[in-house]
């Protein structure tokens, strides 16, 4: 088993149990989460959600980025500055439709959540652009989802 900074378990899903779980995928999440698809702007569930807690991977349940990193970058796409765990995260060189940028996965079970920019606010620098299909939110006291 492969433990995160956080304590999670990040072992790569099997493929059969990846394929058990994303059988409760609707065919508009299979597209984004195993096709590596991008929902339209400004129609993502999360967008707007303001609520303390924890975004999790919806394939598997990892959590990927804490309500309290989350800010409006105008995009159409909740946006990040920071992942919950660097080890929940998985970075991919992307170099479709004629660009190159960095691709972000869910490092346990390899699901499409977005990509990453060098253009975010401070600390980081950097704008984690999340599908929100992608993601469940698991509303917690604020001070934990911070």
């Amino acid at each position: 088993m492969t433990t995160s900074a956080s304590g999670y378990d990040v072992t790569p899903l099997a493929p059969e149990e990846r394929e058990r779980l994303a059988a409760k995928l609707t065919p508009e999440e299979r597209q984004v989460i195993l096709e590596h698809g991008t929902e339209r702007p400004f129609c993502g569930t999360l967008l707007n959600n303001k609520a303390g807690g924890v975004y999790a991977c919806r394939l598997c349940g990892l959590p990927l980025f804490k309500s309290g990193t989350k800010f409006e970058s105008g995009t159409g796409w909740p946006s990040f500055t920071e992942p919950f765990d660097p080890d929940h995260i998985r970075e991919i060189s992307d170099s479709s439709y004629g660009m190159v940028r960095t691709e972000i996965r869910c490092a346990r079970c390899d699901g499409h959540l977005g990509h990453v920019f060098p253009d975010g606010p401070p600390p980081t620098g950097l704008r984690y652009c999340l599908n929100s299909i992608a993601m469940e939110f698991q509303e917690t006291p604020e001070r934990e989802g911070a």
